[in-house]
């Protein structure tokens, strides 16, 4: 197995640090007071600076480091944050996301404008730093010099992690005059030495006119795992001579902090360093987590499928055969595999606050793009889904959001001569039914004008003058390519794109959209989405000559229909049950197999959100765990089914999407209907 690039390993931790910092930024913004914020974007800034110099990203460094400074300024009270302070480092941070993808990007006249925009910002907060270059960042200040004693050690398996001590050195070294000692007398003998092990430690003299904090943050990413000692010695009259060297490798007393053995260190000062964050119990949980590559997941998930198909072929085998010990064996392989199952359905599931806690950003640059007024809220943030899902949801959503923020609310002066609060409303909710999710946009705007609608459908020839059709068909025009009611074509909309991408991508996720508008009150857009696109139970049904599978969350119970009844419905698309009329579709004529029907057919009832459905079938054969295939590219126009999966006997079996064969079932009935 080939190494991982630090570089890479990097970048993934680099674009988690930018999360925490870009959720924190937009949380400031509303309360621009919490201490404890300022503490958590301050953190991530000083972490990323630190981690980019170990692994050679110098430009991004250098770049974070001016707003580290300016969030250093907040922490220590000499300034204020301000909604400006907070912009400028918001957009700071998309230039640092792009030299974490391309350390060796140079836009010179971005980062000089970013800057610019941030020392105006300081500049408002307070008595304002001089926010220098890129290439030379400021790391000194006005004040009395005091010379501080600092001894450190870091644990062994710092060089394996990739921390690089020597960056800690250089800037101490950058806060003033400083003499750096090395102690080595913790090295082994040299046949007992492991070349990646670091035993030695430092012991440093500075004069600086910084602070004991300012000292403390030079560490402060890996003070958790190391020994500190920082200590007072006074003015600058114990500063070290300047003539001497900047760094001398000698043997001085050894510390006891630092030089005894790993097990019998004593445990750092806590009391001249913050309070870890370790000492969260989420943070625990998190350092004790493992974090794998997403492709490891997919790639074990396509294991687990093949291994339930062996399974099927072996519980089919074992069915045929009068050996108890193969039956015995086959229901414990079952049994594993069921569970294995389970837990790699789990290892998959993300919650949903990860997809919605993105369209914060995007809804505090729409406020900005639209000169609106805009509130975010979410709701049923714990709900899981498949992380697959999750992905492929992200664009989609980000079309909705935007189409709400843009068509939906109105401006301010509007909103507030209709009654309304001047802040338009965007809400985010996520509820899980059975074995999909549902996920709403809703807002509390204009509506969708229907009438407008109308005109843009019959110029485009979608519908004809004057035609009457279903309220909910006509709200589904907005969703055909090239629609749009805007007026004009702005940088958010306009073209008709937005919509039909977000159709396209729902239903290759075998999901359906709904939507719901009242006039003056708002719109709501609700995604049905399966909860996995890898495993599913199913209900495996005989049609014909042919084995479909109909997804087990969709199916409400099964009923056998005798002779005598299957006779009486002949001709109606109606069944009574339990006095309530169920309408049915016979998949043996929708499918055209040009079989006779069983003597006693059965009707599995399926639920497509709002109304039951009957499916008139010849066998029910039984609960069956379906590993999904996708179909290939020449059957994209088929929509009656969702996929196909392998049987026990290696025959193949469709899987059934519910919601589109209920509505190509409706559209033939009302042809027949037209032609009676």
């Amino acid at each position: 197995m080939s190494t991982p690039d630090p570089a890479d390993i990097f970048r993934i931790e680099a674009a988690e640090l930018l999360e925490q910092m870009e959720q924190g930024l937009l949380d400031l913004e509303h309360r621009l007071d919490d201490r404890n914020l300022v503490d958590a974007v301050f953190r991530a800034l000083h972490t990323l600076k630190g981690s980019g110099a170990m692994f050679g990203f110098d430009r991004l460094a250098a770049f974070t480091h001016h707003c580290e400074t300016a969030f250093d300024r907040v922490r220590k009270g000499l300034a204020e944050a301000t909604p400006e302070l907070v912009s400028a480092v918001l957009d700071a941070r998309d230039h640092m996301r792009a030299l974490v993808e391309d350390p060796t990007s140079e836009n010179t006249d971005e980062e000089n404008y970013l800057l610019e925009r941030l020392q105006a910002a300081v500049s408002e907060a307070g008595p304002a730093p001089v926010l220098p270059s890129v290439a030379s960042p400021a790391v000194a200040e006005s004040g009395v010099p005091t010379t501080w004693r600092i001894r450190f050690g870091l644990p062994e398996n710092t060089l394996v992690n990739g921390t690089n001590p020597l960056s800690f050195l250089d800037e101490l070294r950058a806060m003033g005059e400083c003499r750096v000692v090395l102690d080595r007398s913790a090295l082994p003998p040299l046949e007992k030495l492991d070349p990646t092990a670091l035993y030695v430690t430092w012991d440093v003299t500075l004069t600086t006119s910084k602070s004991r904090a300012d000292i403390e943050d030079v560490f402060l990413f890996v003070m958790d795992d190391m020994t500190l000692d920082i200590e007072e010695l006074g003015d600058s009259e114990t500063r070290p001579n300047a003539a001497a060297p900047a760094a001398v490798i000698a043997e001085p007393p050894p510390m006891t902090a630092v030089t005894e053995p790993k097990a019998e260190r004593q445990a750092p000062d806590t009391s001249a360093k913050p309070v870890s964050d370790a000492a969260d119990p989420k943070l625990r949980r998190k350092v004790e987590s493992v974090r794998v590559p997403a492709e490891r997941l997919d790639e074990l998930m396509d294991r687990v499928g093949e291994l339930v198909i062996v399974q099927s072929r072996l519980q089919q085998i074992a069915a045929g055969s009068s050996d108890i010990g193969l039956r015995t064996v086959s229901e414990e392989m079952e049994r594993l595999c069921s569970e294995l199952r389970v837990t790699m359905m789990v290892l998959r599931m993300v919650p949903v606050a990860t997809l919605f806690d993105r369209y914060r950003r995007l809804v505090h640059d729409l406020q900005r793009d639209t000169g609106k007024k805009i509130e975010l809220s979410t709701d049923g943030e714990s709900t899981e889904m498949d992380k697959t899902v999750i992905e492929r949801l992200a664009d989609p959503l980000v079309h909705l959001v935007r189409n709400a923020a843009d068509h939906g609310l109105e401006p301010i002066e509007a909103r507030l001569a209709a009654g309304k609060p001047e802040a338009g409303s965007i809400r985010l909710s996520a509820r899980q039914t059975g074995g999909e999710v549902i996920i709403s946009v809703t807002d509390d705007g204009r509506g969708i004008d229907r009438a407008k609608v109308r005109a843009k459908a019959e110029a485009a020839g979608l519908i004809q003058a004057g035609a009457t059709i279903p309220d909910q068909e006509l709200l589904q025009l907005i969703f055909q390519p090239g629609f749009s009611t805007a007026s004009s074509v702005t940088n958010l909309s306009g073209r008709g794109v937005g919509m039909d991408v977000v159709k396209k991508a729902i239903e290759s996720l075998h999901g359906s959209i709904d939507v719901a508008s009242r006039p003056g009150e708002g719109s709501t857009v609700s995604l049905r989405i399966p909860l996995t696109l890898a495993i599913i139970d199913g209900l495996l049904v005989r049609v014909g000559e042919g084995h479909y599978v109909i997804p087990l969350p969709a199916v409400e119970e099964c009923i056998e229909i005798s002779q005598e009844e299957d006779l009486r419905s002949r001709g109606r698309a109606f069944l009574s049950l339990r006095d309530t009329l169920v309408p049915f579709i016979r998949l043996r004529e929708l499918f055209a197999t040009g079989t006779k029907p069983d003597r006693y057919q059965k009707m599995v009832v399926v639920s497509t959100g709002e109304e039951r459905v009957g499916l008139i079938v010849d066998q029910i054969i039984g609960h069956h765990q379906t590993v999904i295939k996708s179909m290939s590219k020449l059957h994209d126009d088929v929509t009656t089914f969702s996929g196909a999966t392998i049987l026990g006997d290696g025959s193949v079996a469709l899987i059934l999407d519910v919601i589109n064969l209920v509505s190509l079932g409706q559209e033939q009935e009302a042809r027949l209907r037209a032609i009676a």
